[in-house]
């Protein structure tokens, strides 16, 4: 069965790095960064039409499910809320996958420490840090491992399911 793998957390958590990593490790995948979707200006997470982008996220979800590949990943801050995530997956298109969801956390001062190595400007953000993950999703701890490691946990959670 195809399994659609969704890793989220906080903005400098690690999703799209590890997301990138797991996608060239895997035969037959596809990935999607949540944030492609997102590229509007000016930005604003309130603004209403980035729901229009889960659409878009949904979309191209389904394009990949239904044309074969066997691991999709898809990486996006949007998945720790579960009314957004939800929204998501509902309007999938595609039939006979499986979900298996991630939520990506770490210390509030390793996110300062990536959020500053990435050079981006302002004050971390803790916000998404501190949210409950989604009920179903495995959590796993990403302070003091390297991408490799981290992605060998998720690869022991894909291969057990």
């Amino acid at each position: 069965m195809k399994k659609l793998i969704l890793l989220s957390g906080s903005p400098c958590v690690g999703k799209t790095t590890v997301g990138r990593h797991l996608f060239e490790q895997y035969e037959n995948s596809a990935y999607l960064d949540g944030d492609w979707c997102w590229c509007v200006n000016p930005f604003s997470v309130t603004d209403k039409r980035l729901r229009n982008g889960d659409k878009s996220m949904s979309f191209v979800l389904s394009n990949y499910l239904s044309s074969g590949f066997e691991y999709v990943f898809f990486t996006s801050v949007v998945l720790t809320n579960s009314s957004i995530r939800n929204n998501i997956l509902k309007d999938i298109t595609a039939t006979d996958y499986e979900v298996i969801g991630f939520t990506l956390t770490c210390s509030e001062e390793t996110l300062i420490k990536r959020h500053d190595e990435r050079g981006d400007e302002g004050d971390t953000n803790f916000y998404w840090l501190h949210l409950p993950p989604y009920s179903t999703d495995y959590v796993i701890d990403t302070d003091g491992k390297t991408i490799s490691e981290i992605a060998q946990v998720i690869k022991q959670y894909i291969g057990s399911i």
